[in-house]
């Protein structure tokens, strides 16, 4: 070992122990922000794990299984038709309501079948920043003006930053499509409307699963939400179906997990998360043990699965350590964050920004934080930088990026998110 390796080591450990012995434990600020780091754990794992990331899990790997190379190549491919290709990508956070971490395996999913860089950054900003449900929550709660704002931000954004990400490593995605001109092409095992079928019962359990309580007591969206779970047992039925007349999985280890799951509801009425958890365990037994299709769909999932959650469950502590939950305190103070974005400067933008890029945003919480700051002094502008910037980032996101694309492509990615946005919200506040 090298002179200037030792000396590496003597640096890191001198510094690991300066940082043990001055560690403020015993302050309130330090034991506050430790005590919200597993405060956010576990309810990230509690809100998000079994509702959100499992589920985009496993259509991540039905993706990477089931989606042919040349399906992906044709519709979004580099060389794709440019309209359609981004066209899709940009709009696909109406249907998907997702954060910026249950994104990130069905971005893995296309990116890995080849998807060009650029639709597949275009779908990956889009997903968790294009909520239909969080642009009309946010027209209703901050304002019109706002909500218009972030859904005409949130689309063109994506595009530009997909072209952007495609004009910056076109030699590599020239070189994706040389080297995907060789491979054979395999037929397709299934009907195309069976497989679209297939896919469409796993988003629309996503989507119904997570579907959040609206704020009036009554009315049509008080009635979806009450029926959320019927609506959902329904569509695990449908599903069940189809796993065992196209996919082939066998009818006995379906129709055994079905009925443990019916058996959990009705044991427990009020809790529709335990026969949630007995499904997933009951699928993943099926399939895990299938030989065919179904152990293939399992394997592509626990492999992402194993790349994913550690990195997602990290960024979330470090995240709920420095910025705590909302409404509570972590090691930066919120008083900080307010007096810095107040008015419309570069600087305003700027910060909220990278602040929002940083910061871990479950779906829709972002509008009753942004409501409280912009109630201690934040500017339109900043608002709107935040709103564009913090759901389809996260410092746990980045985290799991640069696992999927490499450090490069990742902070090619967060730059024209947090530029953009900055310059967004600049835009909005001088004309609002």
């Amino acid at each position: 070992m090298s002179w200037r390796d030792e000396w590496r080591w003597l640096v890191l450990l001198a510094g690991g122990l300066l940082a043990a012995f001055y560690l403020p434990v015993g302050t309130p600020r330090f034991d506050g922000a430790v005590l919200e780091a597993f405060h956010l754990v576990k309810w990230y794992a509690r809100e998000h794990v079994l509702l959100c990331l499992i589920p985009a899990l496993f259509i991540a790997g039905a993706i990477s299984v089931f989606v042919s190379q040349a399906a992906v190549m044709k519709y979004l491919g580099p060389r794709a038709n440019k309209v359609l290709a981004y066209g899709v990508a940009s709009v696909s956070g109406t249907v998907l309501a997702v954060c910026s971490c249950t994104v990130l395996p069905l971005f893995g999913g296309i990116y890995k079948r080849g998807a060009g860089l650029g639709p597949a950054s275009a779908f990956l900003y889009s997903g968790p920043a294009i909520n239909v449900l969080a642009i009309i929550l946010t027209a209703r709660v901050l304002g019109l003006d706002i909500g218009i704002a972030r859904a005409v931000g949130a689309v063109l954004l994506s595009v530009l930053i997909g072209m952007a990400m495609h004009l910056v490593f076109r030699e590599e995605e020239a070189a994706k499509v040389e080297a995907a001109k060789g491979q054979p092409v395999v037929a397709r095992a299934r009907p195309l409307v069976q497989d679209s079928l297939y896919f469409a019962s796993m988003v629309a359990i996503l989507v119904v699963a997570n579907w959040a309580a609206p704020e009036s007591a009554g009315g049509f969206w008080q009635a979806v939400f009450s029926a959320k779970w019927l609506v959902t047992a329904v569509l695990g039925v449908a599903f069940a179906v189809m796993l065992v007349g196209w996919l082939g999985v066998s009818w006995w280890k379906v129709t055994l997990g079905a009925a443990a799951t019916a058996a959990v509801a009705v044991a427990a009425p009020t809790q529709p998360l335990l026969p949630f958890s007995v499904a997933v365990l009951g699928l993943s037994l099926a399939t895990s043990t299938d030989p065919g299709e179904g152990g293939e769909w399992f394997a592509a999932t626990w492999g992402f699965a194993k790349q994913i959650l550690p990195l997602l469950l990290a960024g979330v502590l470090v995240a709920g350590l420095l910025l705590g939950r909302p409404g509570h305190e972590g090691l930066i103070p919120s008083e900080w964050v307010s007096h810095a974005v107040g008015g419309n400067s570069i600087g305003a933008n700027l910060f909220a920004s990278v602040a929002g890029a940083f910061m871990y945003f479950a779906t829709l919480t972002e509008v009753p934080i942004l409501q409280g700051l912009m109630g201690a002094g934040m500017g339109k502008g900043p608002a709107l930088a935040l709103l564009l910037a913090g759901p389809a980032l996260s410092l746990p996101s980045m985290l799991v990026l640069h696992s999927l694309m490499g450090f490069k492509k990742t902070a090619v990615y967060v730059t024209l998110v947090v530029v953009m946005s900055a310059l967004s919200g600049l835009v909005f506040g001088a004309l609002a």
